[in-house]
């Protein structure tokens, strides 16, 4: 499984946190920045990791910024890109159950890094259960 992640300002400390937490796994991960604590504009990091997933570069998506909120707007903005904004470990796994999410956002300013650790880890290990949910993801699209 291929992932790319990317914060703005807001989520740049925690985004640095959860990268190095998958490479340790073993995850092929790649950071698509932001790369300090700068201000900046998260839509530019958001457009970057949906493209590169609807590009067929990568699985997967995360994205980090102060709530999680503005990042899971603008990635669903792209036609074929799922992304849930999460700060519960129950919506990670049905999100990925019955919606096959390919992003997940969260804020760093709503959860800690041991529950976005424990987050991430519920989402990417989860399984699509496709049938009757496939219908409606589709509908997603449309």
């Amino acid at each position: 499984m291929k992932i790319v992640i990317a914060s703005d300002h807001g989520g740049f400390e925690l985004k640095e946190k959860i990268y190095s937490y998958l490479l340790n796994k073993g995850y092929d991960v790649q950071n698509f920045g932001t790369d300090s604590n700068e201000s900046c504009d998260y839509p530019i990091f958001a457009r970057k990791v949906c493209n590169a997933i609807l590009n067929d570069d990568f699985n997967k998506g995360i994205l980090i910024c102060g709530t999680g909120i503005g990042m899971s707007i603008m990635a669903n903005r792209h036609k074929g890109i799922r992304a849930a904004c999460l700060s519960d470990k129950y919506s990670a796994e049905m999100t990925r159950k019955h919606n096959d999410s390919n992003v997940l956002c969260f804020g760093a300013r709503v959860i800690n890094e041991d529950t976005a650790k424990e987050i991430v880890d519920i989402w990417l290990e989860t399984k699509y259960e496709a049938g009757r949910h496939q219908k409606r993801v589709e509908m997603l699209d449309k």
